[in-house]
């Protein structure tokens, strides 16, 4: 259900943020939550999280006030059953004030290569509609999309 497995290489480290990056970018809460463990424990900003109904929970409230979300992830570390990434993503308000939030996350794998843990932490920076750099179609980021090194974040 959630290849690659530990331990990780580089190579299956990688493959493993773009599809986190691409289930988020789908916006779509019980997808999401089926690469989490059911006892997934999470902390994100300063709200803990316990098991994939909270999940559910969380993200629907998320991305109903995270209007037209676009997230890009990049590697930053990876040992055998963890993973650190780095990632921003851009939204806007439902009165239309646009924000780019940058953050870290710390992710910890069973051995089926589900999410167990995962600890973020997250700013949420005011722009200006011109400034955003995440202009693809809603959904999953192109493959020719620059990632976050690329366009400078």
């Amino acid at each position: 259900m959630a290849p690659p497995v530990p331990p990780f290489t580089l190579e299956t480290a990688i493959q493993k943020v773009r599809m986190a990056e691409d289930g988020w970018n789908s916006r779509d809460p019980e997808r999401v939550s089926k690469v989490y463990t059911p006892d997934s424990r999470w902390r994100n900003r300063a709200e803990f999280i316990n098991g994939r109904a909270e999940i559910v929970a969380f993200l629907t409230r998320k991305w109903a006030k995270e209007l037209d979300y676009r997230l890009i992830k990049e590697i930053w570390a990876h040992s055998d059953d963890r993973i650190a990434v780095r990632f921003a993503y851009e939204w806007h308000d439902d009165s239309g004030n646009w924000f780019r939030s940058y953050g870290n996350e710390n992710w910890e794998f069973d051995a089926e290569g589900l999410m167990q843990r995962r600890y973020a932490c997250i700013n949420d920076l005011p722009i200006k509609e011109a400034d955003r750099k995440f202009h693809w179609p809603l959904g999953r980021r192109p493959d020719d999309h620059p990632g976050l090194s690329d366009l400078g974040l």
